[in-house]
């Protein structure tokens, strides 16, 4: 598997009252996903522009160890505590990124 191939992808409804501060506390997660782990290549944080209170992510790691890595830091799993109660929905899948280049 080439660098940066494992893709996630997640797909948040939030309960409207936490929309704010669980986006923001998602790009402090993704800022910190980028700067402290190796593994994570990209860490984008979408948001619907009618919805503010669906937010989707597309992540990207070098592999899945590298993911299992994430689901593990100190960060998320804090960041995971934090906003699990504001969470309605959450849809997680897997991909793998297909190099066009």
């Amino acid at each position: 598997m080439s660098a940066g191939a494992f893709v996630v992808v997640v797909e948040f409804a939030i309960r409207p009252a936490h929309a704010d501060a669980f986006r923001e506390a998602m790009v402090e997660n993704a800022r910190r996903s980028l700067d402290a782990e190796p593994g994570c290549v990209q860490f984008d944080v979408c948001v619907d522009p009618g919805d503010p209170a669906r937010v989707f992510l597309y992540e990207r790691y070098v592999d899945e160890a590298a993911f299992r890595a994430h689901l593990a830091a100190a960060h998320f799993l804090a960041f995971d505590r934090l906003t699990a109660p504001w969470v309605q929905d959450k849809a997680v899948r897997t991909l793998r990124r297909i190099e066009t280049t």
